[in-house]
């Protein structure tokens, strides 16, 4: 009897101290199944409505770090975001879109290796008030190698910077391309100089959602493309009473011009064809002249500023009048015909090989340089001051 009781004791002893025993390998499972201890916290709570587009999201870990995070829209668009440098913590890098349920799924490891995860879903608010932007050129177009990105808001933005940065617009091939603000309603992108003949220009509208101003968001959302022609570039002497038009930096065609009269010059700078009209009406009402003219009829006119210059044909005038007289009321004059029939005069022809975001410079009138929001004409502010 007491030799069974050793036996049964020495069992039981050597499973104790032989170390690498089954009672050790079940606990190395049981530690290594064990669930991960990292936590994963997203703000917004699950099922959070009204929620606002910037500031509110935001995914954290503790007892362990990020490995991964997607937000998503109910069409699968990725929010894109960026896990910080410590594994910490998760941010989008830009804003959310309104009115639109998003659903969170984060992923955290601890040391050991282990996983954990959060799936939670969000809807953001509905805004009340609500802004777009209005763009030039159109999409699809061909223009001019002066054409700027010019996108007038429908109200005024008080955050320029979160309005400008959810706006994108580049270039192939690539050029930096730049933003400057006219006011707080408008705001123009172009490159250093003139657009290279044959580039496309992409401009992504990311608006929805952006907080323009204090309770008012953007609802808007589009791509909008558009191409860059061959180069031309009109030259107007008003001393010498002509245009020298450039096509591809070879003259073209000499074409003999009036500009504004001595009492009413024509500006000088750098332009840009915004507006193609083969036949308009001009009020002298309209531009701070009171009643000097009224034409119903103004053939082959093209607008170069917002104030009512225009580069236009001149009926009216006698044929001895365009290169030696200046005698407008601030536009640029080209001989014409009543009705815009004749395809052969200076006009016409000037007017059929023109496109919208054409330049056309004025020189030596007495009168001062055109303000860059005055019309398309940023480009008679200096690179310097435009990005600044």
């Amino acid at each position: 009897m007491g030799v069974l009781l050793l036996l049964v004791s020495a069992c039981g002893g050597g499973d104790d101290a032989g170390g690498g025993g089954k009672g050790e390998k079940d606990a190395g499972k049981v530690e290594e199944n064990a669930a991960s201890v990292a936590v994963v916290t997203v703000a917004p709570k699950d099922g959070a409505d009204s929620v606002a587009t910037s500031g509110a999201l935001k995914v954290t870990a503790q007892q362990g770090k990020l490995a991964s995070v997607s937000v998503s829209d109910p069409k699968g668009k990725a929010v894109e975001g960026k896990i910080a440098a410590d594994g910490a913590s998760w941010a989008p890098t830009g804003h959310l879109a309104a009115a639109t349920k998003y659903r969170v799924h984060a992923i955290a490891k601890d040391e050991k290796g282990r996983e954990s995860a959060k799936d939670t879903t969000f809807t953001t608010l509905v805004p009340k008030n609500t802004f777009i932007g209005q763009y030039t050129p159109e999409d699809g177009s061909t223009v001019g190698v002066g054409m700027p990105v010019s996108i007038h808001f429908t109200r005024g933005i008080t955050d320029p910077k979160a309005v400008e940065n959810a706006i994108k617009v580049t270039a192939e091939p690539a050029v930096p391309v730049e933003g400057h603000w006219f006011g707080n309603d408008r705001l123009d992108f172009r490159p250093e100089n003139y657009w290279a003949p044959g580039t496309k220009v992409t401009v992504k509208l990311n608006l929805d959602g952006v907080e323009g101003r204090p309770g008012v968001y953007g609802k808007q959302a589009r791509t909008v493309k558009f191409t860059i022609g061959r180069s031309q570039v009109s030259t107007v002497d008003a001393a010498a009473h002509q245009m020298v038009v450039k096509r591809d930096g070879k003259v073209l065609k000499t074409v003999d011009i009036t500009a504004g009269a001595p009492s009413t010059t024509t500006y000088n700078g750098q332009m840009v064809i915004s507006e193609k009209l083969k036949v308009t009406r001009m009020n002298g009402d309209t531009v701070g002249f009171g009643g000097e003219y009224d034409i119903k009829d103004v053939p082959h006119a093209m607008r170069l500023s917002t104030s009512g210059t225009f580069l236009h044909g001149n009926y009216w005038a006698s044929g001895d009048t365009f290169g030696s007289a200046n005698v407008s009321h601030g536009c640029v004059g080209l001989r014409d015909v009543r009705g815009a029939y004749d395809k052969s005069t200076p006009a016409a022809w000037f007017f059929d090989n023109s496109i919208i975001g054409d330049v056309v410079v004025v020189k030596n009138s007495k009168d001062k340089t055109i303000k860059p929001d005055n019309g398309l004409n940023g480009w008679n502010m200096p690179w310097s001051e435009w990005t600044a």
